[in-house]
């Protein structure tokens, strides 16, 4: 059997940034227990399956431990692999999803612009052993798939060293950590930032996490009153990410770039 491989920096300016993604393009679904081992072996934070579905195609997303509900970045990889080598002739492609319902991208030159499912977070009480996994107290928590830790500076994100295994304790899927933008970024530049610790399910921090920001955007959209947020995840890669809240729909735009082409033999 031989698959197509394609590993994607996504929201990326430039190779060996942004956050990499396998993208595997199937003419019919491989048994599930395959596609997880193909992920553990490629051991990115995500690699992402589709098949031809209609006029667009069906996603599933694997770490390197487990399929998940919706990830972002490997949907903007996925998008690159079929507007550059399967269908250069479109500007728009819509991926169905199980649980995250049809996810649309569309290319403007090189930016590429994601359309995920608002998932606005809800103040809750700092869950028992955040902050001793966090190494730091956050100013408040709220909550939706994930925990929101909001922190008062960027610097006290850039300053967090998570104890993983603690942080896999927590009873949501991941811990997003986040502030607002530096000072020196508040006229114009950069709104928020954030880092995303999800390390229950194989990536102790993701680079760049499209997801996350389904409940970053509609939390900052509120607090700045503004749709459209600059927003930079300060990871040791980092990506840069423009976003826009509609309604009940997040808008992510950025580029991706590719690093290698290859072929699975099993």
């Amino acid at each position: 059997m031989h698959i197509p491989l394609y590993h994607i920096d996504a929201f990326a300016e430039r190779p060996f940034a942004g956050n990499p993604a396998a993208v595997c393009p199937l003419e019919s679904w491989l048994p599930d227990d395959l596609m997880q081992s193909i992920a553990g072996e490629n051991n990115l934070s995500e690699t992402a399956f589709f098949v031809p579905e209609g006029d667009g195609y069906r996603v599933r997303w694997f770490t390197p431990m487990v399929e998940v509900d919706l990830c972002g970045h490997a949907t903007l990889a996925s998008a690159y692999v079929v507007f550059r080598w399967i269908a250069p002739s479109l500007s728009l492609v819509t991926f169905q999803t199980v649980k995250a319902g049809p996810l649309t991208v569309t290319r403007d030159g090189e930016m590429l612009a994601l359309e995920l499912p608002s998932r606005p977070p809800e103040r809750c009480p700092e869950p028992a052993g955040m902050t001793a996994a966090l190494g730091r107290k956050p100013a408040e928590v709220h909550a939706a798939r994930d925990y929101l830790a909001v922190f008062d500076s960027a610097d006290d994100v850039l300053a967090l060293k998570p104890d993983f295994e603690a942080v896999a304790r927590l009873d949501r899927f991941a811990v997003i950590a986040t502030a607002p933008g530096p000072r020196s970024d508040s006229a114009g530049g950069i709104d928020f930032v954030s880092r995303f610790f999800a390390p229950a399910h194989g990536v102790n921090e993701d680079p760049v996490t499209g997801s996350s920001h389904c409940t970053l955007v509609p939390y900052w959209a509120d607090r700045l009153g503004k749709t459209r947020l600059e927003a930079r995840q300060v990871s040791q890669r980092g990506g840069a990410l423009t976003c826009t809240l509609d309604g009940s729909r997040v808008r992510l735009a950025g580029r991706a770039v590719l690093y290698l082409t290859g072929t699975i033999e099993i």
